[in-house]
């Protein structure tokens, strides 16, 4: 683009335009509500920008596909919500295990089961991080509006291919279908496919650099020697599942590249902080109405400030301690039972209190309901 384009749209539209402009070039997936507009959307814009759109005949499907056409060469992406995400899962940890770059946007609605197909939710947080089996880690992004479901959609891309990681959008109902003014920036930030450096007869495609990241992303077809396979495997892709040594070592790399660059995985905001006795912490659309009730209670002379958690996983640990080290009570607003609430809990220290407002049933938070229990 030439010239910064500002248009209406919704998020699962910003998705669309966010993952086009960060290269993705092939998407697979099965219409669900409420994200079924992002595949719509796909199969539309997708042939203009010489990438395919293919729609499966299930989400388990849809996920093996974008897998198989992130190892063709191409950044891939698929979309679902509640239960096609569940089906999903086996297939976010075998890309989590074979370190293949690919997003999975998942716009949640209420569950369990088929729930609420239109009516939003955050239910499904716990699952983006331990959904599969195993140990693994994936990194997860939680935008409030459509320009940051633009911005994370790409961001999201740019991660996964550094960190050769399933890389996840935790949109909702809400985000999904709210119509609101998006700016399309002429540029953007957009992290390449990067090949091996490694010759055709000295490259390993799981040995790791000194980072703990792996040297590039081949394609089939290349020239490698490339075996991508779901059981535990060294450092050529040959199995090792038989040996506690190796099987234990990988398991853990696959940790240590996320959490021990955690640090340069943190993406906050925060507002009002420095002299704040209530500190709200929110994501996603909650922090909409989050915000707002934190304003409303400045005007009224509470000393009350807002951490918004761009980045849910992985969890920005230290960032949120210190952000709540002076506070004598937290709040945490959330559409779901509490889930997050629990991981604020563990950071907090015995003589403050933490506050869980959740809300289930499919509707937002008012800001109201927020200020009445920061007042409290």
């Amino acid at each position: 683009m030439k010239t910064e384009e500002v248009v209406i749209g919704q998020g699962n539209e910003a998705c669309v335009r966010g993952a086009i402009r960060a290269g993705c070039r092939f998407f697979a997936g099965y219409p669900i509500t409420p994200a079924s507009e992002i595949a719509e959307l796909m199969s539309v814009e997708l042939p203009k920008n010489q990438g395919i759109f293919i729609q499966m005949e299930d989400e388990i499907a849809s996920v093996a596909a974008i897998i198989g056409a992130s190892w063709g060469g191409m950044k891939a992406c698929t979309a679902t919500s509640g239960p096609g995400f569940s089906l999903m899962q086996e297939g976010i940890g075998y890309a989590a295990e074979t370190e293949t770059p690919c997003v999975i946007i998942n716009v949640m609605r209420g569950g369990p089961s088929t729930g609420q197909p239109t009516l939003p939710s955050q239910q499904d947080v716990m699952q983006a991080k331990y959904g599969s089996h195993g140990d693994y880690e994936v990194i997860a992004l939680c935008p409030s509006s459509a320009q940051e479901a633009f911005e994370f959609t790409v961001k999201a891309f740019n991660l996964a291919e550094k960190y050769r990681v399933p890389t996840l959008v935790l949109s909702d109902e809400i985000i999904g279908h709210t119509r609101e003014k998006l700016r399309v920036p002429a540029e953007v930030e957009v992290t390449p496919r990067q090949k091996p450096k490694a010759s055709f007869e000295e490259y390993r495609p799981y040995k790791a650099l000194d980072s703990g990241l792996l040297d590039g992303m081949p394609a089939f077809g290349d020239g490698h020697k490339l075996l991508v396979d779901g059981q535990l495997h060294d450092e050529r892709g040959n199995r090792v599942g038989h040996d506690p040594k190796a099987s234990g070592d990988l398991v853990q790399r696959l940790c240590d590249k996320i959490t021990n660059k955690s640090s340069g995985l943190i993406d906050v905001e925060a507002a009002y902080t420095e002299d704040a006795e209530t500190v709200v912490i929110a994501y996603g659309s909650v922090a909409r109405s989050a915000f707002h009730a934190v304003k409303m209670g400045r005007r009224e002379g509470l000393k009350v400030a807002l951490l918004k958690i761009n980045i849910l996983w992985p969890f920005p640990d230290e960032v949120v301690r210190k952000a709540i080290q002076h506070a004598e009570r937290v709040v945490v607003p959330e559409m779901n039972i509490g889930k997050i609430c629990r991981e604020v809990e563990r950071l907090s220290s015995d003589n403050q209190d933490v506050r869980s407002i959740p809300k289930l049933g499919g509707s937002l938070h008012t800001p109201y309901e927020i200020l009445d229990i920061i007042k409290v």
